[in-house]
């Protein structure tokens, strides 16, 4: 996913200037978050959309367990409050055919049309008809370049990102018994989802476990040289009692990294649901935890919010889901409540 330097820019400008204003998740534009539990729709706002012959259209970024999930929350809000669904797309992280999906969408004259936006400087001009034509938009994590909210768009909805990277620390002091030496295998590049949730991490460290130290610090773009750039960290500093890493992708690599040195005693904590991940989780591998979101509550929010602007009521600009630490013990009812679903049968039979 890309975004622009102006946002996160904007970002940090927001959280750096007190230590105190990093203790919470905040917008790309440094917008303060509304828990999604105050994005409810109640009894009067079901009866005053019912027979209105609303429809909404869902175009999202690509498709995987998490967009299933948000999408089976924004469906079923929808047919809660009696709005047909026209229109699913996934882009395939492709710009061009996100411009197209709108363009399709938009012939099916939805009202309210859900979608993570891939470029903030493309996206502002692809969202443009949609916009003019008074479709109320519901962007997941990303934000169109300019664009205002109440007037181009009714709210950004994501993840309690502060929360995520706190939670992973707290999981990995755990681990390690609140002392040691720990790497940092953060997201090196400019995009705030990913930016927050490794920051929480690192000043959660910092300021809540004076008995652990952050000794090694590696940036990551690319996934596929995670094995890589961990193993070079384990040759620097053989001794970690833990490492961070940014998401569940690049701590495969990470694990196969500890696997090929013989390693059994480094723990690992990353974020989002990985069945390999899990799988050396349930075995009592390296990985103590993973934190993920709930993605079903995420869909059912962006619809919820979408609906409230339909009806004229004031929607709040940015909202966040709740994030929740899994483990072992928990990773049957974690995957539930995340990706509203079973976990792998090889993670379940694992156990």
């Amino acid at each position: 996913m890309k975004t622009t330097k102006l946002l996160i820019s904007a970002l940090l400008a927001a959280t750096l200037l007190s230590p105190a204003a990093f203790a919470q998740t905040v917008g790309p534009n440094g917008e303060s978050a509304t828990p999604s539990s105050d994005v409810v729709l109640g009894d009067e706002d079901i009866a005053a959309l019912a027979g209105k012959g609303y429809k909404a259209a869902l175009l999202w970024h690509t498709s995987s367990d998490f967009i299933n999930a948000v999408a089976a929350g924004a469906n079923d809000e929808f047919a809660r409050a009696g709005v047909d669904v026209v229109v699913t797309t996934d882009a395939g992280f492709d710009a061009a055919k996100q411009r197209s999906d709108i363009e399709t969408a938009l012939a099916a004259g939805p009202n309210v049309i859900l979608s993570l936006p891939l470029d903030p400087v493309t996206s502002a001009e692809a969202f443009k008809e949609a916009v003019a034509s008074g479709v109320e938009l519901v962007f997941l994590s990303n934000l169109p370049a300019g664009y205002v909210h109440g007037t181009d768009y009714a709210a950004i909805v994501t993840d309690d990102l502060f929360q995520m990277g706190k939670q992973a620390a707290d999981v990995l002091a755990d681990a390690i018994g609140g002392e040691g030496q720990v790497g940092y295998i953060f997201h090196d590049a400019a995009y705030y989802v990913t930016n927050q949730r490794d920051r929480a991490f690192k000043t959660t460290i910092e300021a809540d476990y004076p008995g652990i130290a952050i000794v090694a610090e590696q940036g990551i773009s690319d996934p596929a040289r995670a094995e890589e750039l961990a193993s070079a960290m384990l040759l620097q500093n053989p001794e970690l009692d833990g490492i961070y890493v940014t998401w569940a992708e690049p701590a495969d690599g990470v694990l196969a990294a500890l696997r090929s040195a013989g390693n059994t005693t480094t723990k690992i904590v990353t974020l989002d649901l990985s069945e390999p991940i899990a799988l050396d989780m349930v075995k009592g591998g390296n990985v103590a935890g993973i934190v993920a979101d709930e993605a079903y509550e995420l869909g059912r929010a962006m619809a919820a919010v979408g609906l409230k602007a339909l009806l004229g009521q004031e929607t709040p600009e940015f909202v966040v889901a709740p994030a929740l630490t899994v483990t072992a013990d928990s990773v049957a009812e974690g995957w539930q409540q995340s990706l509203h679903r079973e976990a792998p049968e090889s993670v379940l039979a694992a156990q």
